[in-house]
């Protein structure tokens, strides 16, 4: 579904991402894992084309996103939850999910998928009045998937989604994340739980400096010893 080509993107004057290749199939979850600085974050934004290449090209369905704004990046299907929730703190947790819907037609659709993301977060249900702000982190980053679930992706992108929750939490996100895949919804999954991202994954790629240092089956690189060492803390 989605292609990545010798991507190189240079970010503060530094390169963040050098002939990145990375390609996602349609209906599978794929992880991207690395340290801290590795350009996951970049990589992301560079498909939702919020950061411009120096060089390469990002492909969905054959078509080269770069032509398009990022709002018609959206309009295409690839939907980003980004680091940190980002959920519209003064407004009510019923208004961001339905934000997410914000280029659908209104209608008895939109209201089917807003009962389902209450189905797929009963936690959201008891607070839908409450402004997003007063959520605990846990609840605000099942909004922030909501949100991003209710634009009806092609693909869905999680950046670090698991960062700053509570062990349980972290449980919780991780079953959602199953669930998703189990609807056939392509994923690509940056997470700092390289251990937990490989375990729910069908593909893995390890960014380390900006250069994808390893690559395969998710479950081959989560018993690879070297990539146990170097990226797992195993």
């Amino acid at each position: 579904m989605l292609e990545l080509s010798n991507v190189h993107v240079n970010y503060n004057g530094s390169a963040a991402l050098r002939g990145v290749n990375l390609s996602i199939p349609a209906g599978k979850l794929v992880a991207v894992i690395g340290p801290n600085g590795a350009g996951k974050t970049t990589l992301l934004r560079t498909i939702s084309g919020l950061v411009g290449r120096a060089e390469g090209s990002v492909c969905l369905d054959g078509e080269d996103l770069s032509t398009l704004e990022p709002d018609g990046i959206v309009r295409r299907g690839v939907v980003q939850v980004p680091e940190g929730r980002m959920v519209l703190s003064r407004m009510s947790v019923h208004d961001n999910i339905m934000l997410g819907a914000y280029i659908r037609p209104r209608g008895r659709e939109v209201r089917r998928d807003f009962d389902s993301m209450l189905e797929l977060f009963p936690r959201l249900r008891e607070r839908l009045s409450q402004q997003a702000g007063a959520l605990s982190g846990g609840e605000q980053q099942m909004l922030a998937i909501a949100r991003g679930l209710m634009g009806r992706p092609r693909l869905l992108m999680l950046d670090e989604p698991s960062l700053g929750l509570a062990p349980l939490v972290v449980e919780t996100i991780f079953q959602v994340l199953l669930e998703i895949k189990r609807k056939s919804i392509t994923v690509l999954l940056v997470e700092q739980n390289a251990e937990k991202a490989l375990a729910v994954a069908d593909q893995g790629y390890v960014l380390d400096l900006g250069v994808i240092a390893a690559e395969g089956m998710a479950s081959d690189l989560l018993g690879d010893e070297q990539v146990r060492r170097a990226y797992l803390g195993l």
